[in-house]
């Protein structure tokens, strides 16, 4: 019988052990009476709050209980009990709590039977001096009260474990006389307590308690009467204070309220695509403005308006690189024959290769001007045409990638035309990230296609 008493304790307490896996994916992180939520953040463990603390209480002691158990006398006293205990808080929900408990349980058989009559007993009343009991018992808070705010007010809990107590009954018989039920010594027995209560949160330094818990031993000496119909119970009701350890700049983790910390993450993280998408959207539209500024033709003579210094020239008029009308030939140009050289292409691939822009820019370095002057030396002195291709890596989006190509295409003709290239000669064409040579999951292969090409014609 012993044995199914100890398997029943030991389940009581096993049903509560995996409340933990309710809990392990919550945010936290507290500094400064301040949680603060980590991106995306669900719980990382319980670094930050404070997880111990200490208990004192006082209440009421009787030899019943509301549930289970019998009783030998006929009217149950209420007599005066105390306690403490201390306690790890594992998880917000769960925690384990290790409990003292003192005082005496009294009862008597005044109180009349159905019938009329009185208990048949030879016992007049019993005295039990409850001299220690300790136990360790498994403590679930079932919800905190205002359960969307961050910092409850208040919390409703249950609790079971096992435990040992030491007790010493005294009987008084009908003819008053009193002997110590065990006179050598005071009776050791193993217990469950199952318990409820509320607690309330007074500051980060004290909590208030309200309790109740019956206690199931595993025999029936508790009163001094042996009856094998039951086992004896008692019960224990009482106030207290809670006292969390720590520095006060961490919050009790037991007060930690994981869908309010998840539902504030949340929220930020949407706040943070929102301002995010809005700065993008500013960037896009400042990056077409500039666009459509370098590349506006209104005269449609192949020079940009912003180095076009003869605007409205005619159609089909022959300009020079400024925008200005050229001279008018009114001999007939002899046919030459143009033959591009390997000497007169390394020299473009030269430039092209000591090409360099402005981070995600269109604006050349002072750097590269050197190389693209040789370059409209030669393309001035021999007429040669040229075809400008621009490309990039796959970082960004798509259309910024084909605005930005295009813009350096056009950096580089514009360029050329400053330095009095025909800007009919020159042809700037943007492809984005549509044409890569290389890999773009390396930084290697980014870096190769990243690039400006060319043909020399």
């Amino acid at each position: 019988m012993k044995r199914k008493f100890l398997a029943m304790a030991a389940l009581c307490i096993a049903a509560l052990a995996p409340v933990h896996v309710f809990a392990q994916d919550e945010p936290m992180s507290a500094t400064d009476n301040t949680v603060t939520t980590t991106p995306a953040g669900l719980f990382k463990g319980t670094e930050g709050y404070r997880k111990w603390s200490i208990g004192i209480n006082a209440g009421l002691l009787a030899p019943v209980a509301f549930t289970g158990g019998h009783n030998d006398f006929t009217k149950w006293l209420v007599s005066y009990g105390y306690g403490g205990y201390v306690k790890w808080q594992v998880l917000h929900m769960l925690s384990l709590r290790a409990d003292f408990l003192g005082g005496q349980l009294k009862a008597n058989n005044e109180k009349k039977l159905g019938n009329g009559s009185t208990s048949s007993s030879p016992y007049n009343q019993f005295e039990t001096m409850l001299q220690w009991s300790g136990s360790l018992n498994a403590v679930f808070n079932v919800a905190n009260m205002n359960f969307f705010a961050k910092r409850n007010f208040m919390q409703l809990y249950v609790s079971a474990g096992g435990g040992l107590a030491g007790y010493k009954p005294t009987l008084t018989t009908n003819g008053n006389v009193t002997f110590d039920y065990k006179p050598d010594g005071s009776i050791k027995e193993f217990y469950v307590p199952v318990g409820a209560g509320l607690k309330f949160k007074l500051s980060e330094s004290a909590n208030f308690d309200i309790g109740y818990t019956m206690h199931y031993l595993d025999g029936d000496n508790l009163d001094g009467v042996v009856n094998s119909s039951g086992r004896d119970k008692f019960s224990y009701g009482y106030i207290g204070v809670e006292f969390p350890l720590g520095r006060k700049t961490k919050p009790q983790l037991a007060w930690h309220n994981p869908i309010a910390e998840m539902y504030d993450d949340l929220a930020a993280q949407r706040d943070q695509v929102r301002l995010e998408l809005d700065a993008q959207k500013e960037a896009n539209a400042k990056l077409a403005a500039d666009f459509a500024k370098l590349t506006a033709d209104s005269d449609k003579d192949g020079v940009s308006d912003q180095f076009d210094k003869c605007p409205n020239t005619p159609a089909d008029v022959k300009v020079d690189g400024s925008g200005c009308p050229l001279p008018r030939d009114t001999v007939a140009p002899k046919e030459v024959k143009i033959f591009v050289t390997e000497a007169d292409n390394r020299l473009v691939r030269e430039a092209i290769a000591n090409l360099e822009f402005e981070t995600g820019k269109a604006s050349i370095k002072p750097s590269s001007f050197p190389s693209l002057d040789r370059v409209a030396e030669l393309l001035v002195k021999k007429g040669f045409s040229i075809k400008l291709s621009g490309h990039t890596d796959n970082v960004g989006r798509d259309d910024s990638n084909m605005i930005l190509s295009k813009q350096r295409a056009e950096a580089v003709k514009a360029y050329l035309v400053q330095r009095n290239v025909n800007a009919s000669k020159v042809e700037a064409v943007g492809y984005g990230e549509t044409q890569p040579i290389a890999s773009n999951k390396t930084a290697a292969g980014r870096q190769q296609n990243r690039r400006v090409e060319f043909v020399l014609y």
